[in-house]
């Protein structure tokens, strides 16, 4: 089963006054309820998936409440959906990772934010910027000036994150323009606890639907010549309404501080970072109060003049706390000010790095660099020797190590069943030469790691087969693109294999059909096995996938001439098929589906089954691979073309052995892998496959008797 949220969405349930502790992520999700939120859509992806898993796994209690709840196809089909806030007073919300599920629900975006909307739309994103990201380095922010949307950037404090779920909708119904309210990593994942509300049924809902549609209205179609007009009106009367609501709500703050010839102006999700970075100077306390006066934009677009001039009067200098490039804040500020006639010199980057994730070490740097300037008098020496103290740490690590540490990329789960696909791959390459690999985004992109290599591009989720189009009129061979089923359904079907079946591309695409879009989190998408399967499979361990034809039944129903469907962990045959697509004579598309379910799915579903064996005293059979030490040469060939984080390498005990051997390591889950690679690759006879069986019954205890005593008397007559 689906990882569950069942403690989560019991904290959905909580009413006025109790407290709600936990994830910043999932305080959004409270506070979704508590605004009044009438309908939620969204893609996965870190670090906000939690946010729609629990609401789909909550969908029991919002149905009772009136909340419409869906698991988009991708992101564009969830901006589309706040349509439904252009004519009605419906507050509705969608999610995805930013910055590329903002790049895929662009047209959408674009078509909303011109007519405007009734209802609040809310989008909330996870701004994956910085060093622990996983996708381009972009900014949300640069959409939001493009669209004229709203930008929300709350403090990470969980009671003020929740309050600004219902701000920005307030805020989106008074400016009839949508609002983003963008959560980095840190804020998604900050823990805290806040005085819940109660949970507001929407008035207008699946369960209290309208009698009649809105009436036929030309002006809230994005469609020429009111067009037009939405452009003037972003400019004369949304924008101005936005900042009378910033200023009434006061939902920018000012920390006030004992020095004002200076100051800090900080996007809200940075606060936290900028007070730690204050407090190594002793310049803040805990608690935030600081010495400079800091202005908090918990609302980053649109900038209200008013407040910025009012801020920066009577200060000589102020630095601007906002991460990455260009500096529109900074940007936009200097142009409000120099309008206004203020001489307040502003500082950003130069001061503070243009790229890259702000961190405290990053901020501090930035602070002794501004301070020294416009500040000589201020006693930093505390900061001064924490910042070396950094320093002097890191030039210790690097003095002990004597050598840099080898590269620890992202792996394959252990048993992962596209781990086996690219081995096949690189015995494919031993045969019929090198060729072009388009990758995709997912789990299969760590490929492109050791001990694989393989994947020549990467332009976006379910995009590979589109990529390969340019290439292969200039290969002399074949090209393959790679995508899972997550990206087919997300995207491949319709800008690949429609595209490629139309031009009648000569290509390969090969489908890793794991069952689930495993990178975000294992949900389940139209080609996972169903609930009804799952329970009736007799045989826990076997894969359910091949149960599912919905992938093959769609490429038929397009038009795929050839196609080939193969076990993930048959390496030698799923190596004979890709040779096969290769060579065939056949001018179309070729499809390859590559057959395995999720490892970790297929855990969560193994484990509970075999301990309530265990617990029962019921037979029940482990496969445990080994290899034999005896045997073993130490060419370690079968590590390289596998990878897998069990197979490793430990001393033989053998003094005529120079070389480690190969073992498995306990955590191995039996997968096969292993003795796959060694006859597909016709590497040495090491492997071995055993069957561990637990309660066995009479005739399996007497067969183990004989073979017992046989091997006693055998090993008597050797001696």
């Amino acid at each position: 089963m689906e990882v569950s949220f069942s403690r989560e969405v019991a904290m959905l349930r909580k009413v006025s006054g109790e407290t709600f502790e936990g994830e910043g992520i999932l305080a959004i999700t409270k506070g979704l309820l508590e605004a009044g939120v009438a309908y939620v859509g969204g893609y996965q992806g870190a670090p906000v998936s939690h946010l729609l898993d629990v609401l789909v796994q909550a969908k029991d209690y919002l149905a009772e409440l009136g909340v419409h709840v869906e698991a988009c196809s991708n992101e564009a089909s969830a901006a589309a959906m706040l349509g439904a806030s252009i004519h009605y007073p419906l507050r509705g919300a969608v999610t995805w990772k930013s910055i590329v599920g903002t790049n895929v629900a662009a047209d959408a975006l674009s078509n909303l934010a011109s007519p405007g909307v009734t209802g609040g739309a809310l989008i909330v994103v996870g701004e994956d910027y910085g060093e622990g990201a996983s996708v381009i380095q972009e900014r949300t922010l640069a959409f939001a000036l493009k669209s004229t949307l709203l930008l929300v950037d709350p403090r990470p404090d969980l009671a003020h994150m929740v309050r600004f779920v219902g701000e920005a909708f307030a805020l989106s119904e008074a400016s009839s323009m949508p609002a983003i309210l963008q959560l980095r990593i840190r804020a998604c994942h900050v823990r805290g606890r806040f005085s819940t509300r109660d949970n507001v049924a929407p008035a207008l809902s699946a369960r209290h639907p309208s009698e009649e549609p809105a009436a036929f209205d030309y002006s809230r179609l994005s469609h020429p010549p009111v067009t037009f007009r939405h452009e003037k009106l972003k400019v004369d009367e949304r924008l101005p309404a936005a900042r009378r609501r910033i200023v009434e709500r006061r939902l920018n703050e000012v920390f006030p501080g004992t020095r004002d010839d200076l100051g800090i102006v900080v996007l809200g999700g940075l606060y936290n970072s900028l007070v730690r970075a204050l407090a190594a100077f002793g310049l803040a306390d805990a608690f935030g109060t600081s010495t400079l006066p800091v202005l908090v934009l918990n609302v980053v677009h649109p900038l209200v003049p008013d407040e910025i001039t009012g801020f920066c009067a009577g200060k000589r200098a102020v630095l601007v706390v906002e991460e990455g490039h260009p500096e529109f804040v900074e940007l936009e500020m200097q142009a409000m000010l120099r309008r206004a006639g203020a001489t307040t010199a502003i500082e950003g980057k130069g001061a503070l790095p243009s790229a890259g994730e702000y961190t405290v070490e990053v901020l501090a740097r930035g602070l002794a660099a501004f301070l020294g300037r416009h500040a000589p008098d201020l006693a930093l020496d505390a900061g001064n020797e924490w910042l070396a103290s950094v320093d002097a740490r890191r030039r210790a690590v690097t003095e002990a190590l004597e050598e840099p540490l080898p590269p620890r990329p992202p792996n394959f789960c252990i048993g992962c069943p596209e781990r086996p696909v690219f081995a096949a791959m690189k015995l494919a390459k031993e045969r019929i030469g090198p060729f072009h690999v388009a990758a995709d985004i997912g789990c299969h992109s760590f490929a492109t790691f050791e001990p694989f290599t393989q994947g020549h591009s990467i332009l976006g989720y379910g995009m590979s087969l589109a990529s390969r189009a340019g290439v292969s009129p200039a290969m002399a061979r074949r090209t393959i693109a790679v995508m899972g089923d997550g990206g087919f359904w997300h995207n491949g079907v319709v800008t690949g294999v429609q595209s490629a079946l139309f031009n009648r591309d000569d290509a390969v695409l090969l489908i890793l059909k794991n069952g689930y879009t495993s990178a975000t989190g294992t949900q389940e998408i139209i080609s996972t096995p169903d609930e009804a399967v799952k329970e009736a499979a007799a045989d826990k361990t076997r894969s359910l996938v091949h149960d599912n034809q919905v992938i093959e039944k769609t490429l038929e129903g397009l038009g795929v001439g050839w196609m080939r469907s193969v076990d993930s962990y048959r390496v030698d045959r799923v190596r004979a098929v890709l040779e096969e697509a290769f060579t065939t004579d056949h001018p179309g598309l070729k499809v390859i589906v590559a057959e395995g379910e999720c490892q970790l799915e297929r855990q969560r579903r193994v484990k509970p089954w075999r301990a309530e064996l265990e617990r029962e005293g019921r037979r029940h059979v482990r496969v445990k691979y080994g290899v034999d030490e005896d045997v073993c040469s130490g060419d370690h060939s079968c590590i390289r073309l596998s990878g897998c984080p069990t197979l490793s390498v430990k001393d033989s005990g053998d003094p005529l052995k120079v070389d480690p051997v190969a073992t498995v390591l306990d955590g191995c889950v039996g997968c096969g892998l292993c003795g796959e690679n060694a006859h597909a690759a016709t590497l040495c006879p090491s492997f071995y496959r055993a069957e561990v069986v637990r309660h066995p019954n009479r005739f399996e205890r007497a067969l183990a008797s004989v073979r017992g005593a046989v091997a006693r008397v055998l090993r008597g007559a050797a001696a």
